[in-house]
């Protein structure tokens, strides 16, 4: 397989896959794990491509060949979902070719995604959210406040994990109550921040300055040993927490962000304000959660109306 070009000049060009990556990681920003999800999605074609049709690049593969990887991934019990990101990646990169022009139309042009079963995220009841709050009411030292903190900030602005994870010392403005989060597609906003975050914050900006004493460390959230925290810590944290208070089988990060904008509906916050809390591009990633606001609303509807008891 030839994976490197030169060009009339013979100066050394990148190959298209690895073009397309850059693209992703210095036009597009997306995360290292996204493009890395790319990279796989469309490696795992190349490789099909290569075996099953003996063909060098896939560039020039069609629709059938797609199909048939398709049909390879379904046959390997592959969830649908997993195989529409697959293809979804696949098409983001045909999307590119043609953008750069090389190649003239894509073979993913009239293809239509799998169906896929709607998934119901069920939230943490305000009584479980409570429960583990309550539980974590007076933290001491170090690592006992970071942890509360976490789990303040996800319920109480609905941030995502990684948006957690990347925030910096920068990003906070005690004195205006807010802090600045950057989202998907390096688009930023401004949270507000509850009293209660805000003292909880200069607390542990306390601790954390006695672990830190390096002012090039500017991640918010450090280990004790003042080392950046992970995906994989915060999820372990999440879920230590709310499996003794909770048993949902999911209990993350993205459910108590799932919470956050259930329970401000449940409580008559409009869906435009949630939207823009949540950073959603559009209501219709909102609306999701509205199916739990309106369980609620049947609820209060029929313990109030008068005629439910006749």
């Amino acid at each position: 397989m030839k994976l490197y070009n030169f060009d009339a000049n013979g100066f050394f060009m990148k190959n298209n896959k690895e073009a397309f990556r850059d693209y992703l990681q210095l036009e597009k920003k997306y995360s290292p794990h996204t493009v890395t999800a790319y990279w796989n999605d469309i490696s795992s074609f190349e490789l099909f491509n290569s075996v099953h049709f003996d063909q060098s690049t896939i560039e020039k593969a069609n629709y059938s060949q797609i199909r048939s990887w398709i049909v390879s991934l379904v046959d390997a019990e592959v969830s649908a979902t997993s195989v529409n990101r697959k293809i979804a990646s696949l098409k983001a990169f045909y999307k590119f070719l043609l953008k750069t022009q090389q190649i003239e139309v894509s073979p993913l042009t009239k293809h239509k995604a799998l169906k896929t079963p709607k998934k119901i995220q069920i939230p943490f009841s305000e009584k479980e959210v409570n429960a583990v709050l309550d539980g974590m009411q007076n933290p001491i030292g170090f690592e006992a406040i970071r942890d509360k903190l976490i789990i303040d900030l996800f319920y109480t602005t609905g941030m995502r994990r990684t948006e957690l994870l990347h925030l910096k010392i920068a990003n906070i403005n005690l004195a205006n109550k807010t802090i600045k989060v950057l989202g998907k597609r390096n688009k930023e906003r401004i949270l507000p921040l509850l009293p209660v975050i805000t003292s909880l914050l200069e607390r542990y900006l306390l601790e954390r300055a006695a672990i830190v004493n390096d002012m090039n460390v500017d991640c918010l959230f450090l280990s004790k040993k003042g080392v950046k925290l992970n995906d994989s810590f915060v999820y372990r944290l999440i879920n230590s927490y709310f499996s003794t208070v909770s048993e949902k089988v999911k209990t993350s990060p993205h459910i108590l962000r799932h919470t956050f904008a259930t329970h401000l509906l449940n409580n008559g916050a409009d869906l435009n304000s949630v939207k823009e809390l949540l950073g959603h591009s559009s209501l219709a990633s909102t609306q999701v959660y509205t199916h739990n606001s309106l369980s609620e609303l049947k609820k209060v509807y029929q313990e109030a109306h008068p005629r439910n008891s006749k």
